[in-house]
């Protein structure tokens, strides 16, 4: 969890242990803290490199983050968007790797540098396309020498997972998930890639920049929160700029800029690395030390000039315009994340919304008041804020949802709340860390919290406690100290064209040179180096997890959790919507009712009390009953769930109202891009009729009798259903709870027969366009040949995958990204069934420039049906693939649903059994046999979401014949 209070250096000097560990001959001195649930270890090296762990043996993995305290509040003004740029840039490589001749590269790369600074500081627009197409030339000269993407070709050889980066205002991170016995390897590699940083590929990542930004604009809740900041910190960089910059700044970068961005903020007393997982800390330390321990601390790094903000004494208003549907956003600004004032309103929070309680859970959400609301705080390392939003009813106007958001800001000011809250909070803050615990990713990124806010490990640790301290005086002084009704700032999210739009043009890129089969001698060292070898463990379903059985014949999937706490508990009916198209508004109604004894709002009170969470999810074929939380609560929380679900009592007015919310949701989606998105490629899949258009239509909701939505929800426990569990109960304990409380008839009614919504098959090409009005066209193909479900042919069908479009390696990424700067996104794959009556597809996917469309779907046709082969490229699929299977793990409750999954295509033992033999003696040519025979020459379905103004429809119909669909026929209302 994320919440900060500094201790006094006297509390400090009690608290917080430091111990000397020995590796080799050095030794390193680290720091503990008492009770710290991940025993970390926080060292720092002499160059100021701060090592953060904490050990988990559960899978021979390691989840490290690479922490720079840098981000978009450091990009130089005139050229913003620098820190998320450079960003990019850190997976282009070295002197040592993604280059085959440095020094001749090198004289090329200066050139490029050069240029660009002509270009930027050039006005002229034909002056500017005359320099562009120089740095053209000169960027395909210099790719003869590269090697793109080597990064990635080394993190695929030493079999990492996750291989990621982020950038926001305080940070910019880098992600890999490693194998525990690649450290000296992955330390390596990160140390020369972070210490010895090239420039290159500029232009063409650049242009896949741009497609990010592209992307932004037609998300309105990126726009809403940058416009939340720049009413909130007028005089600050959270306000004054943006992490992904200007578009005039995108257009006129400098690699210049960038190099002085490096040297000055990528230094060691400027980082840290954040690691959990699969490893001794003692040889951890050495290694790191081994390899970064020589780079050079930056002793000057700059502080940042800050004028503090004033007081915020009347309502800032601001209002931005975009295609997706209406909002209010209501903000207060707050002290930094580290402050003792952030970590209460972490609480004051959590009254107000926690998803289940809360004031605006009960009040607002519960009573239908308006179309959804909630509240969260965000803590950065100069301010925070705490951020309310709400979306309005049909006929409702964003005043109207101003008062009701600022009525439950009063109400806390007045401390009109349960007092019990507090205590609930404590119990939901526990279920939350107790979660975070869980998975590496979790824990290492606490460190990178703390890290960046500037907190002390001590008080992250007691953070809990502290909160459990607080009284409700405490609370309604801080809230109106802080939530006065003149001190924030209001955005309107309106609903229409953004009148600030540019649209970027697309430039002439010639396509860089891949070098696919070139490599480094740096990365043949990686290669031949030798590792302890890591065993796979595959799952034995009859071993792995017990089948029993409750005294009505249940079939229970059960598999102990011996961590913590946490459980799950589920009911599984292989019956949804397909079924019954009323299961989804049923359980949807299920959300405002209460019992013959308990109102709707003492339920969820109650659960959020228990710290656990019920829920009960129909999808198309399945629903799951839901129950979770903390295991000793399970029997009282469980008593509640089944009791709600037998005694749910219908309420007219929850109806209608929630009759109208869903029309008008549906409205909404209308105007959401992915979702437009979404319905067009089911249209390709399905045609008309679909599992998403299977809905209960306008004129049946008006004229439902709600009492049919409580039958069905009484009766579902009557059917046939399995039972999972994962938690600490025994098995004994858990059927004895089962027989117990959960409620059903003696004798369980067959599963009712459902609507068959199967796949089109593709015999010919065709293009599907839908309507959407944006910078940037999502397209798709999809391709069923009606080919069933096959085990025999499943390794190599990932083989084909991972070597084409599964990770930033393939072919894909490759020649749609990193060749031609086309798209942020594309990825392409064949996709298995999920169950034996469904078929094999092939699938693609690119987001890119209106302009750019026709060229995307030439690449992709062309590299799909005469697919590059490379030796190099195989050879690293092939490795990579065989180092994760090594040391991946199906764990906790993954390994029941690894049972289902398993059955559901009738089969009774793990695949990655059959993928992990069959892998090892695969080659190239069994790659190449199988897209012949699975990929070449497929006809398509194409899908664009766009504006046909901004496509060439002439050309477009070379491709195939066009047939356009309305937004009514894609989402079949």
């Amino acid at each position: 969890m994320k919440k900060q209070l500094r201790l006094s250096y006297l509390l400090l000097f009690f608290l917080i242990a430091t111990a000397v560990s020995s590796a080799s001959a050095k030794e390193y001195r680290y720091e503990t803290v008492p009770n710290d649930p991940l025993k970390a270890r926080i060292y720092t090296l002499d160059n100021g490199l701060k090592v953060y762990m904490t050990v988990n043996k559960e899978t021979p993995r390691i989840q490290t983050y690479i922490a720079v305290k840098v981000g978009g509040k450091n990009d130089p003004a005139e050229t913003t968007g620098l820190a998320h740029y450079f960003e990019h840039l850190m997976f282009k490589g070295s002197e040592k790797f993604g280059t085959q001749n440095y020094a001749a590269e090198k004289l090329l790369l200066d050139q490029i540098e050069q240029k660009f600074e002509t270009y930027r500081k050039t006005t002229d627009e034909a002056a500017r396309k005359a320099i562009y197409h120089q740095i053209d030339s000169l960027s395909y000269e210099a790719s003869k020498l590269a090697i793109p993407n080597e990064y990635d070709k080394l993190m695929a050889a030493i079999g990492a997972n996750g291989t990621n980066a982020y950038t926001s205002f305080d940070q910019t991170v880098y992600v890999e998930d490693i194998p525990s016995n690649q450290i000296d390897n992955w330390a390596k590699i990160q140390a020369d890639r972070f210490e010895n940083n090239v420039i290159r590929g500029f232009h063409t990542e650049l242009e896949t920049v741009y497609e990010e930004k592209n992307m932004s604009l037609t998300r309105d809740s990126r726009k809403v929160y940058e416009t939340v900041l720049s009413a909130l910190f007028p005089h600050h960089p959270y306000g004054t700029q943006t992490v992904l910059g200007t578009q005039e700044h995108l257009k006129n970068p400098s690699i210049t800029n960038i190099k002085n961005y490096h040297q000055t903020w990528y230094v060691p007393n400027n980082m840290a690395i954040c690691l959990s997982g699969d490893f001794d800390p003692d040889q951890m330390i050495a290694t790191i030390d081994k390899y970064f321990g020589a780079m050079k601390p930056n002793p000057n790094l700059p502080k940042l000039p800050m004028s503090k903000e004033s007081e915020i004494t009347a309502p800032v208003v601001r209002e931005v315009v975009g295609p997706e549907a209406e909002s209010l956003s209501l903000t207060w600004r707050f002290p930094e994340a580290a402050s003792k004032d952030y970590e209460t309103l972490q609480v004051v929070s959590q009254i107000l919304y926690n998803g289940k309680a809360g004031l605006i859970d009960l009040d607002l959400n519960q009573q239908q008041k308006v179309l959804q609301a909630y509240a969260y705080p965000s803590g950065m390392s100069d301010y925070s804020f705490l951020l309310m939003q709400a979306r309005p009813k049909q006929g409702q106007t964003l005043d109207e949802v101003k008062a009701l958001l600022l009525d439950e800001v009063k109400k806390l000011r007045a401390g009109d709340f349960d007092e019990k809250m507090l205590q609930a909070n404590i119990n939901n803050f526990k279920l939350y860390q107790l979660q975070q615990l869980e998975s590496n990713s979790g824990r290492a990124d606490w460190f990178v919290s703390s890290y960046i806010n500037g907190t002390d490990w001590a008080n992250e640790v007691t953070g809990i406690d502290r909160m459990s301290k607080l009284t409700k005086s405490d609370i309604v002084a801080f809230a109106n100290k802080y939530l006065k009704d003149d001190n924030y700032a209001v955005v309107y999210k309106r609903q229409g064209k953004d009148p600030n739009e540019k649209k970027m043009d697309k430039p002439q890129i010639t396509p860089i040179v891949m070098n696919r089969d070139a490599t480094s001698p740096f990365l043949k060292e990686v290669q031949s180096s030798t590792v302890p070898p890591i065993e796979p463990q595959f799952l034995d379903f009859e071993r792995d997890l017990s089948q029993l059985k409750t005294q009505s014949g249940i079939p229970v999937l059960y598999k102990q959790n011996t961590n913590n706490d946490l459980f799950q508990l589920m009911y599984v009916f292989d019956m949804g919507n397909n079924t019954d198209k009323l299961l989804g508004t049923a359980f949807g109604y299920l959300e405002y009712l209460g019992t013959s004894d308990m109102t709707p709002e003492q339920v969820k009170s109650e659960f959020y009390r228990l710290a656990c969470t019920f829920r009960v999810v129909p999808d198309a074929e399945r629903t799951y009953v839901v129950l979770s939380g903390l295991n000793e609560n399970m029997p009282e929380a469980m008593k509640l769930f089944e009791k709600l679900m037998a005694d749910a009592q219908v309420n007219p007015k929850a109806y209608t109202d929630m009759a109208a919310n869903i029309l008008k949701g549906r409205k909404d989606a209308k105007l959401n891009q992915q979702q437009n998105f979404g319905r067009l490629t089911n249209y390709a899949l399905y045609g008309a009729k679909s599992p998403s258009t299977n809905l209960v239509t306008e004129a049946e909701l008006n004229s439902l009798d709600p009492q049919q939505l409580i039958d069905r929800i009484h009766a579902q426990n009557g059917y046939k259903h399995r039972i999972l569990y994962y938690g600490p109960s025994s098995e004994k304990a858990l059927v004895a709870t089962i027989n117990q409380l959960h409620r059903t008839p003696k004798t369980l009614k067959e599963i009712p027969a459902g609507t068959n919504f199967p796949y089109l098959k593709t015999p010919t090409t065709k293009v599907l366009i839908a309507p959407y009005e944006a910078k940037q066209i999502y397209m798709s193909q999809v391709s069923n040949r009606d080919d069933r479900f096959d085990a025999n042919i499943e390794p190599m069908r990932q083989m084909y995958n991972e070597y084409f479009g599964g990770s930033m390696n393939s072919i894909v990424f490759q020649e749609m990204r990193e060749s031609r700067g086309l798209a942020y996104s594309a990825w392409a794959s064949l996709q298995g069934p999920r169950k034996l009556k469904y078929p094999y597809v092939m699938r693609t996917m690119i987001a890119t420039q209106n302009d750019k469309m026709l060229d995307a779907i030439t690449v992709f046709n062309d590299i799909i049906n005469n697919m590059p082969e490379s030796e190099v490229a195989f050879k690293l699929a092939k490795e990579g693939l065989i180092t994760r299977l090594r040391t991946d793990r199906i764990t906790k409750s993954d390994i029941i649903w690894a049972y289902i999954n398993a059955q559901d295509l009738g089969q009774n033992v793990d695949s990655r059994i059959k993928l992990y033999k069959d892998a090892q003696s695969m080659t190239l040519n069994d790659v190449i046999a199988f897209q012949k025979k699975w990929v070449k020459d497929r006809t398509y379905t194409y899908c664009i979401l766009g504006d046909k103004k901004e496509l060439d429809m002439e050309k477009l119909k070379a491709v195939g014949p066009i047939e356009e669909l309305t937004q009514e026929e894609i989402f079949g209302y």
